[in-house]
């Protein structure tokens, strides 16, 4: 609790209230260097909103949600549940505060469950996911990324985490990720990288869409491929919460065939 987290600082950006003073504190050193930077917060959680949906309207009824964070309004569980998804839904987080917080929402839920796992050893959350009985491996499922990958670095070989999720899924499953990028302000994405690995002990990876997009192969993007996040099917202009040619992430939706 005394060093910054970046699920309650992404809380925080939201304008949760399930972070602490460290967390807020980091938080407002990002925001003093990019003023804009709660609005990245926001514009991730609509795309989440979105991609969520498209996943329920392709049928899948299995959703792993990994680096899920502390839980927050519009849960991927309470999205489905609006949409009239009869999908399971399981919440995976490395930060044992998120777990809970996740569980003690999740009380008398049959068809949701969150554990804790973390992303740089896939076989070892692969088995824990096995574990839960929520999920079936042998059938499509959705794969969950939303502004996680960024937290490892190169050594961690973040592209190689994903294949190997890909590889145990089923074919007709899908994946949706939103990943941090200096594509589009280079500057803004230096000095917050270098903040966050500085003060916040944290370290984020502001990634090229090259890097990015590397992370979809073997799988088929669906359109409009790998884009800024308020650009990914946006349904209104309250989707809009960054400006077009300024965000600071790109997100995209992919099946793997």
């Amino acid at each position: 609790m005394a060093q910054p987290s970046p699920a309650r600082m992404y809380d925080a950006l939201l304008g949760g209230s399930h972070n602490f003073e460290v967390d807020r504190r980091a938080a407002q050193r990002g925001s003093s260097l990019v003023p804009d930077l709660p609005r990245l917060a926001l514009s991730n959680r609509a795309f989440l909103r979105r991609a969520v949906r498209f996943l329920a309207e392709q049928g899948v009824t299995q959703l792993i949600d990994i680096g899920s964070g502390i839980p927050t309004a519009g849960n991927v569980h309470e999205i489905v549940q609006r949409c009239g998804s009869p999908a399971q839904v399981l919440y995976i987080d490395i930060d044992p505060i998120a777990v809970a917080h996740s569980r003690a929402i999740l009380v008398g839920e049959q068809r949701y469950g969150a554990i804790e796992a973390d992303l740089r050893d896939p076989a070892d959350l692969l088995a824990r996911i096995r574990e839960t009985g929520l999920v079936d491996f042998d059938r499509p499922v959705g794969l969950l990324m939303f502004a996680v990958l960024h937290l490892l670095s190169d050594d961690h070989r973040p592209a190689a985490k994903v294949a190997a999720l890909r590889e145990a899924v089923a074919p007709g499953s899908y994946i949706a990720l939103s990943h941090l990028t200096s594509a589009q302000r280079p500057e803004d994405a230096a000095q917050l990288g270098a903040s966050s690995a500085a003060g916040n002990g944290v370290g984020i990876h502001f990634r090229s869409r090259a890097a990015i997009t590397a992370m979809f192969d073997g799988w088929r993007l669906v359109e409009p491929g790998v884009v800024e996040l308020p650009l990914w099917r946006p349904e209104s202009e309250r989707d809009r919460h960054e400006q077009p040619g300024r965000s600071l992430g790109l997100a995209g939706v992919a099946c793997k065939i």
